[in-house]
């Protein structure tokens, strides 16, 4: 399997912009990771998704996760280490710096 490097793959998700931007602000703040994109997922749902090394990838994941949940409704997150590459073009589709 080929694997977009050795970035990691962090995603929250949340009912509501404002506790989406303010965990994308607290997890760009916490590690060196790069916010690659957000998307409004209908019914209310938006999901940030960030990239950066493994374990920058799981402490910003995690101090986001638990920013959102402090002010509004936090549906999921996750954290994918090394991604297959096919999972890496669906993302790249979506990265800020990309467009």
């Amino acid at each position: 399997m080929k694997y977009i490097g050795e970035d990691a793959l962090g995603l929250i998700e949340t009912r509501g912009m404002v506790p989406a931007i303010q965990a994308a602000d607290v997890m760009c703040k916490t590690a060196d990771v790069v916010l690659v994109s957000y998307e409004n997922m209908g019914s209310g749902l938006v999901t940030v998704m960030i990239k950066g090394d493994v374990a920058a990838v799981k402490s910003a994941v995690e101090n986001g996760a638990a920013a959102a949940a402090a002010i509004g409704e936090l549906t999921a997150s996750h954290v994918m280490p090394r991604p297959v590459s096919t999972v890496g073009k669906i993302v790249s589709k979506h990265d800020i710096d990309e467009q």
